[in-house]
């Protein structure tokens, strides 16, 4: 009995052994997935600022009449360039000819009057030392010949103003520019009571161009620079671009002329001025436009790509970092602005640290991955293959 159950245990367990050695060996676990990273560095880059604002002209002048009459002639072509001293307008000069004309006979009858009555005081002269005449009749004469001088003086003064004045009738160009369109018809009465305005030139090449910055944002510049985390742009370096309306660039830099020293107390905002080449008045006064600043230099600057750059439904930027002991890690970052096709990092993230540009779906936080170099060339690629796929044939 006890020798049939022996066999028996012996016999189940061979086929237990025998059933054991038929399973197939656990599978080994998958390596870590590969992700594109970029190791973050530290450059130079220079802190661009974008601004908004208007073209003017360097120089206005409004073309007026200075004397009153009916407008004969437009001599000058509307939307036309002009020199200094160009013919643009004459006003009927009839009548101030007839004021010239008899500003010029005064004089004429002065000067006469003046020779009578210096030769009468000459002879008293002589006279009154031998009492021929009486000293009150010599006081008389010097009166009048000095009463005569008086005279011509005033008489030049209103010949000269009538000249002037007829002078005026031919009304020219004050600078040189572009003019205008006519703001008064031939034959209207023009200078009545006041200088009516007949056009406008306005000088293109070279043009300003007007923006204004934040005292905030000035401010902060300048702490900046006091703590050494920013350097100034050398003088006459800085590089100031002009964005225009329809979003292209303009192929001519300019140059900062000045900031204004106060505040704008209801804006909070300082104006600034620079000077742009003009010579194709590709640029006309009242355009809009964006001026691109660069104020100052971050030595120890951090760019990402921006793909690398997620934002979150709160709105904040995050990025995906590869620790040391190659883990995932979701970072918090601070954007300030873009720089090309990268942003600019001012704060989470250190020169060292290793950043992922490829493979966002197959890492999750606290993942173990494998990083290996980005390259922009093989993501660009995959990206227009991907894109591609989707599209219907």
């Amino acid at each position: 009995m006890e020798a049939a159950l022996m066999t028996g245990a012996t016999a189940s367990l061979a086929l237990f052994l025998f059933a054991g050695c038929g399973k197939k060996p656990q599978a080994a676990a998958p390596p870590p997935p590969e992700v594109g990273v970029m190791t973050v560095r530290t450059q130079a880059l220079p802190i661009t600022t974008e601004l908004p604002g208007r073209i003017d002209a360097v120089r206005t002048a409004e073309v007026r009449a200075r004397v009153a009459g009916i407008l004969l002639k437009q001599v000058y072509r509307e939307g036309s360039d002009v020199k200094a001293g160009d013919v643009l307008f004459q006003i009927d000069p009839a009548p101030l000819q007839a004021v010239y004309d008899s500003a010029k006979a005064s004089l004429a009858k002065a000067e006469a009057n003046v020779k009578q009555t210096q030769a009468q005081a000459q002879r008293d002269e002589v006279l009154v030392k031998i009492h021929a005449v009486s000293q009150q009749d010599y006081d008389t004469a010097v009166s009048a010949a000095a009463q005569g001088n008086a005279d011509v003086l005033a008489a030049k003064a209103a010949l000269e103003t009538a000249s002037l004045n007829l002078g005026y009738t031919t009304v020219t160009a004050p600078i040189s520019g572009r003019i205008g369109k006519a703001l008064v018809t031939e034959g209207a009465l023009v200078g009545q009571n006041e200088a009516t305005e007949l056009a406008v030139i306005q000088q293109l090449d070279p043009i300003y161009f007007d923006f204004t910055q934040s005292s905030t944002e000035g401010l902060k510049l300048r702490q900046a620079f006091a703590a050494g985390k920013l350097k100034n742009v050398a003088p006459g370096e800085a590089k100031l671009t002009l964005l225009l309306e329809d979003g292209t660039t303009y192929p001519h830099a300019g140059k900062l002329l000045f900031s204004d020293i106060t505040v704008d107390p209801t804006t909070g905002m300082v104006t600034l001025r620079a000077e742009f080449p003009n010579p194709d008045d590709l640029l006309l006064p009242g355009m809009f436009a964006r001026a691109r600043l660069e104020q100052a230099v971050d030595s120890q600057a951090i760019t990402v790509p921006q793909r690398g750059v997620t934002y979150g439904a709160d709105g904040n930027p995050t990025v995906m970092v590869v620790t040391p002991d190659d883990k995932v890690e979701i970072r918090p970052v601070t954007v300030s602005a873009a720089a090309g096709n990268d942003w600019i990092i001012t704060s989470g993230l250190k020169a060292g640290e290793q950043v992922i540009l490829e493979g966002f779906q197959k890492a999750q936080p606290g993942m173990t991955v494998k990083p290996v170099p980005f390259e922009p060339a093989a993501a660009a690629a995959g990206d227009l293959k991907n894109s591609g796929a989707g599209q219907t044939h």
